[in-house]
């Protein structure tokens, strides 16, 4: 069973590691020669950088270098996903993967008897870069545990097995924090003993009903610590594949079933992967990417407008500027979503009044003519002005500039099965609904466009969704 990769991140971090070995060599370039970068710019466009030897040559030899670099790299495994090996490990690695290219750097410069070149440079750049990729590495993983902490980015895991291998596995994940797994129960496996399920807490289900709880949990990956027959275990990988959760085993209980596959360590638990979900990782970077530039942009040239929209709704009526509601994110997590107050203060304990009056089916709640929206809110409301200040949200993670809107928890207690797969994403402020189906009432046709949205994301969909939105905008058909 071969294993999946996420093919675009690993060219991702190999095309860091080829720009810095460039970068490097040429910060080395300009202290070793005592040059200024604009002279060696033009020292490097007429081939004059280096005497007694062409350009070609020396770029070659650079090229060969990164090469060797990024080989090394890929067979210790420094381009797969982090958050299964340590810290230490890691920058070990990296500076091992530095030593070796270098030394055939260095070799190959000695066999070409090439004494032009300078070896305070070859060194110079060979310490740059083994910074520059450790620095890299420390403030990635930095920024991933810091993720972790915080909740967000996390792996969600159900462990099928109640022995002492499931409870000492769920002790390793919940203790190590920097793994970034949140276990979410165990899964009763054939042959279990009744005994030993009654001493274990938190069973949430059997082997029928793993791949509902799956769902229920947003669940992203099963780990198996007990030994099932074959059989089982293959048809719970064919429906592995078909939801999408990954799904791993422990080694020595399932000896001959993945002899293909290579052995990672959880912590100090080995495993091995029988699938992997393809991850766009690097569409997601950019796609953050987006939302921080995107999202700043807009703070920072709108905060005039912003200022005038708060004093506005501070002399139209009494109450707080922002209106600030529990919203329910990614795989569940709950966060305060910011609006600017459209409604009277006291409009949720009026809720009732107006229920009667709901336009829409199934869970969703719109009232176009609510008595409860003050008449500056209208306004605000037909052009989405209201929702400015969930560029906040965006720049603090909890929301994107696209995607499912974020919904309130009563109307999660009221999903179905099927509903909770728009939560497998981070929610957003605009999304395909809201610019294809805004004042269609049907709940189905909104989760179905959510469903679209998830399913054939891409980063240029999310620009023409946002071009979308602006024309929607300023259409003024929020209401």
């Amino acid at each position: 069973m071969p294993r999946r990769q996420s093919e675009g991140k690993a060219r991702f971090w190999m095309f860091l590691d080829f720009v810095t070995v460039f970068v490097s060599a040429t910060i080395a370039t300009v202290i070793g020669r005592h040059i200024t970068p604009v002279a060696g710019a033009r020292n490097l466009y007429h081939g004059t950088l280096f005497y007694g030897r062409s350009m070609g040559n020396t770029l070659a030899l650079l090229c060969g270098f990164a090469l060797a670099l990024i080989v090394s790299s890929k067979r210790l495994n420094l381009y797969n996903p982090k958050r299964i090996g340590s810290f230490l490990h890691e920058q070990r690695l990296t500076i091992e993967v530095c030593f070796t290219s270098g030394l055939l750097l260095t070799g190959t410069l000695y066999l070409l008897r090439a004494e032009d070149i300078s070896r305070r440079i070859v060194l110079l750049t060979l310490l740059l870069v083994t910074a520059s990729l450790c620095t890299r590495r420390f403030l990635y993983r930095s920024l991933m545990y810091r993720r972790f902490e915080s909740g967000q980015e996390t792996r969600n895991v159900l462990i099928v097995g109640t022995g002492p291998e499931a409870h000492a596995l769920r002790h390793h994940l919940e203790s190590i924090r920097n793994l970034g797994y949140t276990f979410k129960g165990f899964i009763e496996s054939p042959g279990t003993s009744s005994r030993m399920i009654s001493s274990s807490g938190d069973v949430v289900g059997n082997l029928d009903t793993l791949f509902q709880h799956a769902r229920q949990q947003f669940v992203d990956e099963i780990l198996f610590t007990m030994p099932c027959e074959r059989r089982v275990v293959l048809e719970a990988l064919e429906k592995a594949r078909l939801h999408g959760v990954d799904m791993r085993v422990v080694p020595d209980l399932y000896e001959g079933l993945a002899w293909d596959n290579p052995i990672e360590f959880i912590g100090q638990f080995p495993t091995i992967p029988l699938h992997r979900g393809h991850v766009p990782e690097v569409g997601f970077v950019l796609k953050r990417v987006l939302d921080v530039l995107f999202g700043s942009l807009i703070l920072l040239v709108l905060s005039p407008f912003l200022v005038v929209i708060a004093i506005a709704i501070r002399l139209e009526s009494p109450g707080p500027v922002l209106y600030r509601s529990q919203r329910i994110g990614k795989k569940g997590r709950v966060f305060r979503c910011y609006k600017f107050r459209t409604m009277v203060r006291d409009a949720e304990k009026r809720r009732s009044e107006v229920m009667h009056m709901n336009e829409r089916d199934g869970v969703l709640f719109k009232v176009t003519n609510d008595p409860r929206i003050t008449r500056l809110g209208r306004f605000l409301r037909k052009y989405s002005l209201d929702e400015l200040p969930q560029f906040i949200n965006v720049l603090k993670g909890d929301m994107s500039i696209v995607g499912p809107r974020p919904p309130i928890a009563s109307e999660v207690m009221e999903y179905k099965l099927n509903h909770l797969r728009r939560l497998d994403v981070t929610p957003g402020i605009t999304g395909l609904w809201q610019v294809q189906a805004r004042q269609d009432p049907s709940f189905d046709s909104y989760v179905s466009l959510d469903v679209a949205y998830i399913e054939n994301w891409s980063v240029w969909l999310d620009v023409k969704i946002i071009l979308r939105t602006i024309g929607v905008v300023f259409s003024g058909t929020g209401t």
